[in-house]
């Protein structure tokens, strides 16, 4: 799958560092797709990483020169030195060792320096981020741990190696996370200390499901994939986000992420978190009517019989309006950004909505549109604001019409 260009890491320049494991082959995906997203990848290759994987295999999916050795001067131009380990260090906008053998770790936190890459992590003062992948219980030995320990200390990132069947047959922790999860924490990263560093957003997500018995429930055909954009969108920006979601999309690295099922369940999850929210974003297409009362058991279909049960339908409750009486106690959040998915009337019924219920912003959409609104990946909509602004965004990928919305929100921020 081709890897959707990331606003956040166009043209940052990201040194990976590969080591000798079996892991390795998956750091070539890993620099193609930080690549195809827009980075600049320099790759340093350790003697042993070699034995698994080609210098020529990572300049074919970067286009950029790869470095093996410390003594290897550089003249393509690409660095701002000629000396290596000095023009990776001081080009890089982050490090990341990605797969890190125990042996690389023993370096980094004994601070060795007798190849390129240990070298330049002394030189770098970008921040650094360390995968582990090792075979056996390689990673749990105390003397491994003793050392990751020591990293973290220093302000290191280090991400878990995941549970799973090694080359050798065994099972255990030590494999190296798929690429959208390195990618994750690199985004994490490099948002920090973005537009809304400092910065708490609450963002809600997906279609609630109203039970009518234990295996039947109304819903509708959000995916989630709008409120997931904006939670990421958040991330890149430097926000603490938490996403509260009846989505079972991936969820985005560094989000907290509380899952819920009903709008009653949602209400409760967003009001607990309303104190020490800076922004609240309720994406969530909320169901509107719920069965008056959830049968114990499964509702049985009668052989003898061509009748058909009647659902009785009560209202949800309206999430924003509890906010609203909520928040003009507390104080918080400071921006409220509701959204409207309309099938006629677009405008009036958005405007009304967002001056019924306080917004701060209102992003309305035309769901009838068939490349846009639910299901799919990109959105055609208005932004309404409270001062009576009216900003159209023409159609988009979800992801880039979550930016829009964030520059908004932070704009609104003290």
């Amino acid at each position: 799958m081709t890897q959707e260009a990331v606003t956040l890491l166009q043209n940052k320049r990201i040194v990976l560092a590969v080591t000798g494991s079996i892991a390795a082959y998956k750091a070539a995906d890993l620099a193609s797709k930080l690549t195809q997203a827009g980075a600049l990848v320099d790759v340093i290759l350790t003697q042993a990483a070699e034995h698994f994987v080609t210098a020529l295999t990572f300049q074919s999916v970067t286009g950029r020169p790869v470095y093996t050795n410390l003594w290897q001067n550089d003249s393509s131009g690409a660095l701002p030195t000629h000396i290596a380990h000095v023009g990776l260090a001081e080009s890089a906008d982050l490090l990341m060792v990605a797969p890190a053998t125990a042996n690389t770790l023993a370096k980094l936190a004994h601070g060795l320096a007798d190849d390129l890459l240990s070298v330049t992590a002394l030189a770098a003062r970008c921040p650094l981020i360390v995968a582990p992948a090792m075979d056996g219980s390689m990673y749990q030995h105390a003397a491994t741990q003793a050392n990751v320990s020591t990293l973290r200390q220093r302000g290191v990132t280090i991400i878990e190696p995941e549970t799973g069947r090694f080359a050798s047959g065994l099972v255990g922790q030590g494999r190296l996370p798929d690429t959208a999860a390195l990618i994750g924490h690199i985004r994490v990263a490099l948002g920090h200390g973005g537009i809304l560093a400092g910065k708490k957003v609450i963002v809600t997500a997906g279609g609630t499901r109203e039970a009518i018995d234990p295996v039947r429930f109304i819903t509708n055909r959000s995916s989630g994939k709008q409120g997931y954009a904006l939670a990421q969108a958040a991330l890149d920006a430097g926000a603490a986000v938490t996403l509260v979601t009846a989505s079972d999309l991936p969820a985005p690295v560094g989000a907290q992420v509380i899952s819920v099922s009903s709008a009653e369940h949602m209400q409760q999850v967003v009001l607990d978190h309303l104190a020490t929210a800076d922004a609240l974003m309720m994406a969530a297409a909320v169901a509107d009517f719920r069965p008056q009362t959830r049968a114990a058991q499964k509702i049985k279909k009668q052989d003898d019989s061509d009748d058909a049960p009647v659902i009785v339908l009560s209202r949800t409750p309206d999430i924003l309006m509890s906010v609203k009486e909520k928040r003009a106690a507390l104080g918080h959040p400071k921006v409220v950004v509701g959204f409207a998915a309309e099938s006629e009337h677009l405008l009036s019924h958005a405007r009304a909505k967002l001056e019924r219920k306080g917004l701060d912003l209102l992003i309305a959409n035309d769901i009838t549109a068939p490349d846009a609104g639910f299901e799919v990946d990109t959105n055609r909509v208005v932004i309404l604001g409270a001062d009576g602004s009216q900003t159209p965004l023409a159609l988009a990928t979800k992801t880039r019409i979550a930016e829009a919305i964030i520059e908004r929100v932070a704009g609104l921020l003290p």
